[in-house]
């Protein structure tokens, strides 16, 4: 009990301890590992039921009995059984009808993969389409008004230099009555 108590533990004491609890850790309980039994021969089920839950057994109902699949081929041969009378994975569902069934689906879901691909491809680049022209819009709108801003302070710049050209040579009129020319002629 002195390991719990109060004082400072030293660094061995913690070594000690985390050896410990790795060593309990690899420790297993005394259970026995055993291998499992090898499994039956497809040949010895003798109803469908019992045959096709097993992967690497294939059902035919032409010859009712249980043979190994054909792993080699990807489709169970006519020789073997035809693919209406065959079982495989459930026997209220033969082999044809369940390649029909895969081929579809997958067709299925590779055309609703290219849809939405092309949906989304599509709609924002149609977004984009319609945006540009707005953007661009703008732009030549901030351009206009850069442009007119310019010209009106050319302008500007111009009248005051022709005004002083005006007042230098005295071709400047009285901005309080206009008709002063005639009067002093």
């Amino acid at each position: 009990m002195s390991f719990f108590t109060t004082e400072r533990q030293t660094p061995t004491k913690w070594v000690l301890c985390g050896a410990v609890v790795l060593c309990l850790s690899f420790v297993s309980l005394g259970e026995c590992q055993t291998t499992p039994p090898p499994p039956l021969p497809c040949s010895n089920f003798k109803k469908c039921d019992t045959c096709v839950p097993n992967a690497k057994c294939l059902w035919c109902f032409t010859t009712n009995n249980c043979t190994e699949y054909p792993v080699s081929w990807l489709l169970p041969p006519a020789s073997m059984c035809p693919l209406a009378q065959a079982r495989w994975g459930v026997c209220w569902l033969n082999f044809e009808a369940l390649i029909i069934t895969l081929a579809v689906v997958g067709g299925i879901i590779i055309i609703s993969i290219a849809a939405c691909c092309c949906c989304c491809c599509c709609s924002s680049s149609c977004k984009k389409r319609r945006s540009r022209p707005d953007g661009d819009d703008e732009i030549f709108v901030r351009r206009r008004e850069e442009i007119k801003q310019r010209a009106e302070e050319r302008n500007v710049e111009r009248k005051a230099r022709h005004d002083q050209i005006r007042k230098k040579y005295g071709l400047m009129t009285d901005s309080d009555h206009p008709y002063s020319k005639f009067e002093n002629e």
